[in-house]
């Protein structure tokens, strides 16, 4: 097994660093509660639990990347280029589907508007799911060069899954982006 490139130990050692500082400084210092919250023998998620997950990922993602054995060179060309432009639009794309489906589905097929809806089936779950199924097939089919039935079905599975896991035991959780709408 090749050493990493000195750029990618650098790379993986600042991340780390900088996912320890979210894990035991900002997160404790910007968030009210903790992991898990007990009120009144209800237990609900706390305000730090999602960014404490998010930071330990990142310490993992950064050690592999400081550890593991550097394959291939890093030069930069402008294929490199081109295909990071096509993420950065499938990523914007994909979050303005997610933002805006459920407002825009409101607005031609209700009178009431979209904010008293937000937490009402089918409402809660339209742009959710539609955005995040286009963001999973779409980095499916960069992958693998074009769209294929079974991203797109891997898509909107990831997405039943994650409502199966953080929306229905929890009726005080609204899944993104119906908090800021």
């Amino acid at each position: 097994m090749r050493s990493p490139p000195p750029s990618d130990r650098i790379l993986g050692v600042v991340v780390v660093l900088l996912a320890l500082a979210v894990v035991f400084a900002w997160v404790p210092l910007d968030t009210e509660t903790g992991l898990v919250e007990r009120i009144r023998r209800r237990v609900s998620i706390g305000d730090a639990l999602m960014p404490t997950v998010a930071g330990a990922f990142l310490i993992l993602g950064g050690l592999m990347t400081a550890c593991a054995g550097g394959a291939g060179d890093h030069r930069v060309e402008f294929s490199n280029m081109r295909h990071l432009a096509g993420l950065l639009a499938l990523l914007a794309s994909a979050f303005l589907v997610m933002r805006w489906f459920g407002p825009a589905l409101a607005w031609i097929l209700t009178e009431e508007g979209y904010r008293p809806l937000r937490d009402t089936i089918p409402w809660k779950y339209a742009g959710f799911l539609l955005g995040g199924t286009t963001l999973v097939a779409g980095l499916t089919a960069m992958v693998e060069g074009r769209v294929t039935r079974r991203a797109v079905l891997a898509g909107a599975s990831a997405c039943v899954v994650l409502i199966a896991v953080y929306d229905l035991p929890f009726d005080d959780l609204l899944l993104p982006p119906n908090g800021d709408v």
